[in-house]
């Protein structure tokens, strides 16, 4: 390849967004959601405090985090509360009604973010694929530094540690081995 053709193929290639760990804790009777703050665009952090967890919902009765595109997430948050006016108290239905619309729709299949939501009484992971997933031990992570924190959420869920120490520790040990992680957390729960 010649110098000038290696120097358009780098020029033609979109920088590419990076983001984010989310991590779900649900031990005694609490559920926690907790997500790191960094922003980054190729190899440089643009933000490091945004805010990628938020109560749902009336009353603050879900919480959600998300990893992808930052409008991608808001647009998907903004669908998941109508859902939820719509099928108030109803967690599960309403993001599988979401996730058929995500699905199906043409503006919404180009979305690029996966959510995680958790009420008083389920944890759930969706994707735009139509997923909604409910882990089997209480514990679900996404984004880039994902497996890393569920790896360690795994491996201190059976010790006395509570679910949001559980949360922050694992998301701080997430932080020292992903790069598009930092130790910058939003942390929201709910009591069961």
């Amino acid at each position: 390849m010649g110098r000038d053709t290696a120097k358009e193929s780098l020029m033609a290639e979109p920088v590419q967004w990076h983001g984010t760990t989310i991590l779900t804790v649900r031990k005694g009777g609490r559920v926690v959601i907790a997500g790191d703050g960094q922003v980054s665009l190729g190899q440089t952090i643009i933000k490091g405090n945004a805010r990628k967890v938020r109560p749902l919902g009336a009353g603050g009765q879900v919480i959600a985090g998300f990893a992808g595109a930052t409008a991608d997430a808001m647009t998907l948050f903004e669908r998941l509360e109508g859902k939820l006016e719509q099928y108030p108290s109803q967690l599960t239905r309403a993001c599988v009604d979401m996730a058929k619309d995500w699905r199906t729709d043409r503006y919404l299949r180009r979305l690029e973010a996966m959510m995680i939501v958790a009420d008083r009484s389920v944890s759930l992971v969706l994707t735009g694929t139509g997923d909604v997933l409910e882990p089997e031990n209480g514990v679900i992570a996404i984004g880039s530094g994902g497996n890393y924190a569920l790896a360690a959420a795994r491996a201190l869920i059976d010790t006395g540690m509570d679910a949001e120490t559980i949360a922050r520790k694992s998301m701080a040990i997430a932080a020292e081995i992903c790069v598009y992680t930092n130790g910058n957390l939003t942390v929201e729960s709910l009591s069961l």
